[in-house]
């Protein structure tokens, strides 16, 4: 695992409670680092037979395979225990409210993934997933942006690995934050709670117990593409989940999409504003306290 960028010092901000201080960033244009070094991380891609004698395409990044389960070879993050939940988190000033627990907020701001009436429920104040409803979508577009959400798995936990409190937190649309009951539930590093779906696992396992309430602070700069779709600058995640940082600064070194059981999507060229979106991936996964704020590029 690639060891966090020591330039940025963004754990210092966070040795305090996140129910005492909130980050804020400021909308601001990113600070230029120097020219970026796509040669790294080490990605590659061999097609072979799996076990079922079919072609499969498995990919590797820095030698590690995609979705891998044997854990000497992929090791689990650490467990550490969040400290107590933080108070509710209300919306800076100038933030975007997406979601306040009223049912208006739902017709208002959110629809399925083709603009009609989105099938999920409003329970006790909470955006609660609806199995076979599909992912829900944001009526506004985004880029780049700093994203705070809540969200809790079922607090009677039911199956094992991905099929426990399994959602997903996209970045326009496209970009997987993954949501997923990890307390006492293994599963493979790359697809636990505040992974980079299928590109690199957090820092720390950090996830509360079923059905407590839990944060993810998302600090998001989206990649950009020339005119011919190349990818001219990756997107970077920073996540805090619980308070703790699980991602520091990453750079995503393609897209989390599915591409098989050890494969991710690569980059595609897309709009510079798409919305956000949550997963249905059968499980009652409830979010609430979701606002967002704009950032420049």
């Amino acid at each position: 695992m690639k060891t966090p960028d020591s330039r940025f010092p963004i754990r210092s901000l966070f040795r305090t409670s996140v129910a005492a201080s909130v980050l804020t960033i400021a909308a601001a244009p990113l600070i230029s680092l120097g020219h970026e070094d796509f040669s790294k991380p080490v990605v590659t891609t061999e097609t072979k037979k799996d076990a079922n004698g079919n072609d499969a395409t498995y990919m590797y990044i820095d030698g590690i395979k995609v979705h891998e389960t044997d854990l000497t070879k992929q090791p689990a993050p650490p467990v550490v225990t969040p400290g107590s939940p933080a108070a509710f988190v209300a919306p800076p000033s100038d933030a975007i409210v997406l979601f306040d627990g009223s049912a208006k907020a739902l017709t208002d701001n959110w629809t399925d993934t083709k603009g009609g009436t989105s099938r999920w429920n409003v329970v006790d104040g909470a955006l609660e997933s609806v199995r076979s409803a599909g992912y829900i979508q944001t009526k506004q577009s985004f880029g780049s942006c700093q994203l705070h959400v809540e969200w809790a798995s079922p607090s009677k936990p039911e199956g094992e690995g991905q099929g426990r409190g399994n959602s997903g937190v996209f970045l326009m649309n496209t970009y997987e934050v993954q949501v997923l009951d990890s307390f006492e539930n293994q599963t493979y590093p790359d697809g636990q709670a505040s992974a980079l779906y299928g590109r690199k696992k957090p820092l720390v396992n950090v996830c509360r117990k079923p059905g407590e309430w839990q944060s993810y602070d998302i600090i998001f700069h989206r990649p950009l593409f020339d005119e011919a779709g190349k990818v001219t600058r990756r997107a970077t995640f920073t996540v805090l989940h619980n308070g703790v940082l699980t991602q520091d600064h990453t750079v995503l070194s393609g897209g989390t999409g599915w591409m098989g059981p050890d494969c991710a999507s690569e980059y595609k060229s897309h709009a510079d504003k798409l919305p956000l979106a949550f997963q249905d991936h059968g499980n009652p996964v409830r979010y609430r306290n979701v606002w967002v704020r704009e950032l420049a590029d």
